[in-house]
């Protein structure tokens, strides 16, 4: 679907480069014909031409009230606008002259841009249909009386009139196709952004089926080695020894900590049972998740600031906490001894910067930011926090970005539209 609705949008643009060059060809009619006619002296069928200017000049304003209402447009659409150009074009034509027309030659205008928007069929059929108006305009046409046609070289009418059709085909064939094809780069980048971010997704997802799948499996011996303590917790032998009592204890605690991970996993995974909504504030959310990780990591210098105001609900996220945690993690790994947290509202975005005092990222990893398997440490499978982080706040409609603090340390930016915490579509 993305895919379409990209191609969707690179035809909406083609269409309204088509109804540009619309404009300036009912422009440049009015101004031939008035050339023609009032400095040439050659009678024209005026009222019959300033009709199909006045047809274009609707047909426009039909294209821009289509352009503006309607998201897609197909390539029979595209067809069917080419078509009455050359319809327009053939008329115009036959009330002038006929092929003897030194704008004959705007029928391949036609064609080229019909080679660069259609689809192979339409090109070919538009190739045939102004094939056949040409052949109909030899035999078929208002004859066009030229004075001045015995004189030789450029100063023969006619070779004016062919100049000025080259001269200005030339310029719209440049400045059109260089138009489209900027549109048809933009939306082949945008095809090749969407295909890597389909890949990642793909990665996560795989990522997230082994989670669940390991989650799964720890459960049984979890549930076995917590049976197994509390039957030696109730053997008089070994309660009476304090040391193993006390070692027993902080066990369980350990124990709880990985039922409660293995719990956490199931449930952002949507497989937890008896589990409803939890919706909080962002400011509750912030500070339970940055309780928990001062808690679990014990950092020597934490400076944590929430000034997220005015508050907001949201959907408590499991990932989104996770988020957080990785990039603490990160932080705290780097800077032992110094991590802050500051939390912001900026508008309609919940943004939360992370800094630290350790070396900071180098110049090329901000380009590299999020991908699998790029990270700064020397060690198998590090960059996987970072590419969870990333797409995790893809998914939520926000953005990270990586940078080096002016005093020393990376920083670490992290934005979110509240629509999407709120559980809306970002």
């Amino acid at each position: 679907m993305a895919l379409e609705s990209t191609g969707d949008a690179s035809d909406r643009k083609n269409l309204l480069l088509l109804i540009q060059l619309r404009w300036i060809a009912a422009i440049g009619q009015l101004v031939t014909i008035w050339f023609v006619h009032v400095e040439l002296a050659i009678a024209l069928p005026l009222i019959e031409m300033l009709a199909v200017i006045a047809f274009l000049v609707g047909l426009n304003l039909v294209s821009l009230l289509r352009y503006r209402h309607r998201e897609r447009v197909t390539n029979t659409e595209l067809f069917l606008e080419l078509l009455l150009d050359v319809g327009a074009l053939t008329v115009q034509l036959y009330l002038s002259g006929g092929a003897l027309n030194p704008f004959i030659s705007l029928f391949l205008l036609q064609v080229i841009l019909g080679a660069i928007l259609l689809e192979t069929w339409s090109v070919w059929t538009l190739v045939a249909i102004t094939s056949a108006c040409f052949i109909g305009l030899t035999a078929f046409h208002r004859d066009l009386p030229m004075p001045h046609s015995h004189l030789a070289g450029f100063w023969n009418l006619h070779v004016q009139g062919m100049f000025i059709c080259f001269a200005l085909s030339a310029c719209l064939l440049v400045a059109f196709i260089t138009r489209i094809n900027a549109n048809l780069r933009r939306r082949d980048a945008r095809l090749a952004e969407l295909r890597q971010q389909s890949a990642e997704e793909e990665h996560v997802v795989r990522m997230g089926l082994l989670a669940s799948g390991a989650a799964h499996e720890l459960g049984t011996p979890l549930s076995t080695l917590s049976v197994i303590l509390n039957d030696w917790e109730k053997m008089p032998a070994l309660a009476r020894n304090s040391e193993l009592a006390q070692d027993m204890t902080d066990m369980q605690a350990q124990l709880a900590r990985c039922k409660s991970i293995v719990t956490g996993i199931l449930l952002s995974s949507g497989e937890a049972r008896g589990e409803g909504t939890i919706r909080t504030g962002v400011r509750a959310f912030l500070d339970e998740a940055v309780a928990d990780w001062r808690s679990l990591r014990a950092p020597v210098a934490f400076d944590y600031e929430n000034a997220f105001a005015p508050d907001e609900p949201v959907i408590s996220d499991l990932a989104l906490r996770q988020v957080i945690v990785n990039v603490l993690d990160n932080a705290l790994e780097a800077s032992p001894l110094w991590v802050g947290l500051v939390a912001r509202r900026q508008g309609d975005t919940l943004c939360v910067e992370v800094s630290d005092r350790g070396p900071g990222f180098p110049p090329e990893f901000a380009a590299e930011l999020g991908k699998p398997y790029r990270s700064t440490k020397a060690r198998a499978g590090a960059g996987l926090g970072l590419f969870l982080v990333v797409n995790v706040l893809r998914r939520l409609g926000g953005a990270v970005e990586a940078g080096r603090r002016a005093e020393g340390g990376a920083c670490v930016r992290l934005t979110l539209p509240l629509i999407g915490l709120s559980g809306g579509r970002p």
